[in-house]
């Protein structure tokens, strides 16, 4: 009974590891031979950058569900002082990403009618 009404999910969990599964273990095997100073990987670093923080920017300036009903300066100075807190910290990547999280709830909380 559980099966069959969950077999959809199973379905994409396995149909995505299978597509996905091989590139990670030959990702795992080319990147063994790869110089990590070479011109190609720290072009692949700038690009693979380059797209995150893209996708950041689109969430900042075009939010959607929630985020969508806050103010644009509330989420430019959540990343913006998460930025700054992430490098005080010395780049710990849990504080880059609690901070800007907990000035937004913070805001929202004290904007909210």
């Amino acid at each position: 009974m559980m099966l069959e009404e969950y077999w959809v999910y199973v379905l994409i969990a396995v149909a995505g590891f299978l597509a996905t599964d091989f590139w990670r273990w030959l990702g795992v095997l080319a990147g063994n031979r790869l110089n990590e100073e070479s011109e190609a990987l720290n072009w692949v670093r700038a690009v693979a950058t380059a797209l995150v923080m893209a996708v950041t920017a689109k969430l900042i300036v075009f939010p959607t569900g929630t985020l969508a009903n806050s103010p644009l300066w509330l989420r430019l100075a959540a990343a913006g002082i998460g930025f700054a807190l992430f490098l005080a910290s010395g780049k710990k990547v849990a504080v880059g990403v609690a901070a800007p999280i907990a000035i937004l709830v913070v805001g929202l909380l004290i904007l909210q009618p």
